[in-house]
């Protein structure tokens, strides 16, 4: 499996206004009022909202990728609840009409000339930029991997070369070890680990074979899910359903020609405990996008240094950011996305007025947790950890219709709204309640 060499290495506080360095775009071959870097989520969101704001000869996508994903999805893709085909659609379907589509890899941010680097040799000049690089899974931190994938059994739905290896592996299970993994890293959708855990589950109870099967979930967190009020009703779940939740377990290797995965206990470092596996389901490590890493727009960790409020960098005013790349503590999921665009919208717009920004970002996330094939418990949250929810009911319990939105709702509100500019702020599902109440 050629594709998944690729794996080793995949990739979707102060408020000042200032003289910006522009002075750089005479030499440049580009020169763009808004440059955006990353054409996934929040950057083909921004390049839709900056085409609005200042004209689209004025705006810049930097994305090599000729497919764009709604990744969510991808859980149910490695259930055999949605196809990975519906997941994606050409990039050059999803960019803003008249936007300028450089179809290259960034290679270097140098903030204090303004220029962008690209891996083809071109230097890109800017006004304003909108980091939106996303973070990048790590599979090749793990031994075994991403070789290992090259085996049955083993699958993951992080990555669109795995996805489906899930829903071979489940559909292949016969009896023994159905284990899944949380890494001992921040993730993408903290909620999506388990989520394939509770839908094999499912599966198995289906086709009649959760008799001999061990449900096992491994994650190296002290907890079952980081809000307590969702938390209370999972572990309710993993006690109906007889799930084994083995806290504090991070996966440091996989010997898939032996089916044995190797976890290190981490309360006990050096201290590991093997696993037979029928099926694995690996979450990667993930971390920040090495060009950010290597710029003087990252944290002391290598996330893009931001005001949490705003969503303009701590250090340099022309540069913003959006999304999975950013050092913003709060859950990185496709809500959060939507509603910092609103957010970051409203701070350039007052940012190219000369005025400071005005509307703060509350840190409001959402996970939807799958829990059957028709079910989700609905989290929304903030910074501070509570719930903000959109309905009034009691979100922490099962509900068809919340699976309903997560599975038939929010794709085509993605692909219609979200990445059109069309909507945002405070949160989608929020905007869900309101457009059903007009």
């Amino acid at each position: 499996m050629a594709a998944l060499h690729h794996l080793r290495h995949c990739h979707p506080r102060s408020i000042a206004v200032s003289h910006f360095h522009t002075s750089s775009h005479a030499s440049a071959k580009q020169h763009y009022k808004m440059l955006v870097l990353g054409g996934g989520s929040g950057g083909i969101t921004m390049g839709a909202r900056m085409k609005r704001l200042v004209g689209a000869e004025n705006v810049a996508v930097v994305e090599p990728s000729e497919m764009h994903y709604y990744q969510p999805i991808w859980t149910l893709v490695g259930a055999g609840a949605k196809t990975v085909a519906s997941s994606g659609r050409p990039t050059a379907s999803v960019m803003p009409s008249g936007v300028k589509w450089v179809k290259s890899k960034v290679q270097e941010i140098n903030p204090e000339t303004g220029t962008v680097s690209t891996d083809d040799g071109t230097e890109i000049s800017y006004e304003y930029l909108i980091v939106a690089l996303g973070l990048e899974l790590h599979y090749d931190k793990i031994k075994g991997l991403p070789e290992g994938f090259e085996h049955p059994k083993i699958g993951s739905n992080y990555s669109v070369q795995t996805v489906e290896k899930t829903w071979k592996a489940l559909q292949n299970f016969k009896e023994g070890n159905a284990v899944f993994t949380f890494p001992n890293t921040p993730v993408k959708c903290a909620g999506a680990p388990q989520k394939i855990m509770y839908l094999s589950d499912a599966f198995l109870r289906k086709t009649g074979k959760r008799q001999k099967a061990n449900v096992i979930y491994n994650t190296s967190l002290p907890v079952l899910f980081g809000i307590k009020k969702y938390a209370d009703s999972l572990w309710e779940i993993v006690k109906k359903r007889d799930l084994q939740i083995n806290l504090r377990q991070n996966l440091i290797e996989v010997r898939a020609d032996k089916q044995e995965a190797v976890f290190e206990n981490l309360d006990k470092p050096g201290e590991t405990k093997v696993f037979e596996y029928e099926m694995l389901h690996v979450t990667p490590p993930m971390g920040p996008s090495s060009v950010i890493k290597g710029s003087p727009l990252a944290d002391q960790v290598g996330w893009l240094d931001l005001n949490k409020e705003t969503l303009q960098h701590t250090k340099y005013p022309n540069v913003f950011g959006i999304g999975d790349c950013t050092n913003l503590p709060t859950a990185k999921t496709g809500a959060a996305v939507a509603a910092q665009s609103a957010i970051l919208n409203r701070t350039i717009s007052k940012i190219l007025k000369n005025e400071k920004p005005d509307k703060k970002y509350d840190g409001y996330t959402s996970c939807p947790l799958v829990t059957s094939y028709n079910t989700v418990i609905l989290a929304e949250f903030d910074y501070n950890g509570q719930p903000l929810e959109t309905f009034p009911i009691n979100q922490a319990k099962e509900r068809r219709l919340m699976y309903h939105m997560k599975a038939d709702v929010m794709p085509h509100l993605y692909w219609h709204g979200l990445l059109r500019g069309l909507w945002g702020g405070p949160g989608p599902y929020r905007k869900i309640m309101h457009l059903g109440m007009k």
